[in-house]
C-alpha cells in the first residue's frame, strides 16, 4: 500500500488529506443529524403539559433550549409567549436561522472537497504525463521503466482524487438533503407550538 502511496507522488498527499477530513465530517454530522437527537419525540406536548400545570418558568425553558436544536427554537417562542403570534414567529424564525447554519456546519467543506479531489487527482496526472515527456525527450521510447514512474503517478492520482471525490459528493448531497427534511420538521413543530400556545390549536 504503502508504495503504491509513494508511486502517486507528492500530490498524493493532498488528496489523501482531504479524504481523512472527509470521512471525519462524514462521520461527525451523521451522528449530529440523527432525527432522535434535533427533534426529540413529543417535546410540544411535554411543553403543553408543563404549561398546563402553571410550571413553565425560565428554568424549563433553559432546560428545553439546551436539550435539542428543536430546543433551541421552541424556546426563543416561549420565552415570548405573552406576546403576539407575530412577535413569537419572529423569535422562532430568527433563533431558526442560526441553528439550520449550526446544522449545515461543515457541509461547505465537504462539497469543497469533492470538487477539488479530482482537480487534485487531474492535476497529478498532467504532472504525471509532463515526466512521461521528459523521459521520452532524455531517454528515448526504447526504455519502458524509464517511462513507467510517470505513467503510474498519473494513473493513481487520477484514480485516488475520484474515489476520494465520488463519496464526498454522495454524502455531501445526502447530509444536505437531510438537513432540508430536519428543517422541515422543525418548521412543523414550531407552527406547533405556536399554534397550541396562542389557543389556536387544541393540543
Amino acid at each position: 500500500m504503502f508504495e503504491l502511496v509513494k508511486a502517486g507522488g507528492l500530490l498524493i498527499w493532498p488528496i489523501i488529506a482531504c479524504s481523512v477530513i472527509a470521512m471525519a465530517i462524514v462521520g461527525e454530522r451523521l451522528w449530529a443529524l440523527r432525527t432522535a437527537r434535533v427533534i426529540p419525540k413529543n417535546l410540544v406536548a411535554q411543553i403543553w403539559q408543563i404549561e398546563k400545570k402553571g410550571k413553565l418558568d425560565t428554568a424549563f425553558i433553559t432546560t428545553v433550549r439546551d436539550s435539542s436544536p428543536l430546543g433551541r427554537v421552541l424556546a426563543a417562542g416561549l420565552i415570548n409567549r405573552q406576546h403576539a403570534r407575530e412577535v413569537m414567529k419572529e423569535a422562532i424564525e430568527e433563533e431558526g436561522r442560526q441553528v439550520v447554519h449550526e446544522l449545515e456546519c461543515y457541509l461547505n467543506t465537504l462539497g469543497t472537497i469533492s470538487a477539488i479531489a479530482p482537480l487534485l487527482g487531474l492535476l497529478g496526472t498532467v504532472i504525471g504525463m509532463i515526466k512521461v515527456f521528459a523521459a521520452i525527450t532524455t531517454a528515448g521510447v526504447g526504455n519502458p521503466a524509464v517511462l513507467a514512474g510517470g505513467i503510474s503517478e498519473a494513473l493513481i492520482t487520477t484514480a485516488v482524487g475520484l474515489s476520494v471525490a465520488i463519496p464526498a459528493l454522495i454524502f455531501h448531497r445526502y447530509l444536505s438533503g437531510r438537513v432540508d427534511q430536519l428543517v422541515i420538521g422543525m418548521e412543523a413543530k414550531a407552527m406547533e407550538m405556536i399554534e397550541v400556545m396562542q389557543g389556536e390549536r387544541e393540543s
